[in-house]
């Protein structure tokens, strides 16, 4: 029998999916055994990568880890579909390598070390005022600007509208000048 490469292909590619398919429907009546015995609740929620705000739903298990992310068929912007980086947001979630505690390195250390929430924010918030402090203005050229030039605050896609408004009060309230997001960069 004289088979032509295109022949060959066709034949190849048959019979590699007619050796798969018996795994492949077991593995669909392990996913439906998996549903049935495991609690598994939904979520809504947006992307964090890229500032586009593409809808997710998000299915958790009883202890509200990731197990699936998929895109939101009934959102506005996205209808569903999603890049490669949203659907790995159960990678992200789950990690090992994913950090769970604030690392601090001091001035000059060649290593980070592990701190606390409660060690950690007071000393932000100290640093954040003694900068704002020491390099506050008031007027320039006899005009009021009561500002800082010291620090810089950049917002994220992740962030909601109450997170951002949140962060545009705070950060006028500081005085800071350089407000950004990434969505603008």
């Amino acid at each position: 029998m004289k088979l032509s490469r295109r022949q060959f292909v066709k034949l190849s590619g048959a019979s590699l999916g007619g050796l798969l398919l018996p795994r492949g429907a077991a593995s669909a009546a392990g996913i439906q055994r998996f549903r049935l015995h495991k609690p598994i609740g939904e979520r809504h929620t947006i992307c964090p990568y890229c500032s586009v705000g593409c809808g997710l739903l998000i299915a958790t298990d009883a202890q509200g880890h990731i197990l699936n992310a998929e895109g939101d068929p009934d959102h506005i912007i996205n209808r569903g579909a999603l890049d490669p980086k949203s659907i790995a947001l159960p990678q992200l979630s789950n990690s090992e390598r994913r950090l769970r505690k604030p690392l601090y390195r001091a001035p000059g250390a060649s290593s980070w070390r592990e701190m606390t929430w409660d060690e950690i924010l007071p000393m932000v918030a100290d640093r954040i005022k003694r900068t704002r402090d020491a390099t506050f203005e008031t007027t320039e050229n006899g005009v009021t600007v009561n500002r800082t030039r010291a620090i810089a605050f950049l917002g994220g896609a992740a962030n909601n509208d109450e997170d951002c408004y949140l962060a545009s009060k705070l950060t006028r309230a500081l005085g800071l000048v350089y407000v950004e997001h990434q969505a603008r960069i």
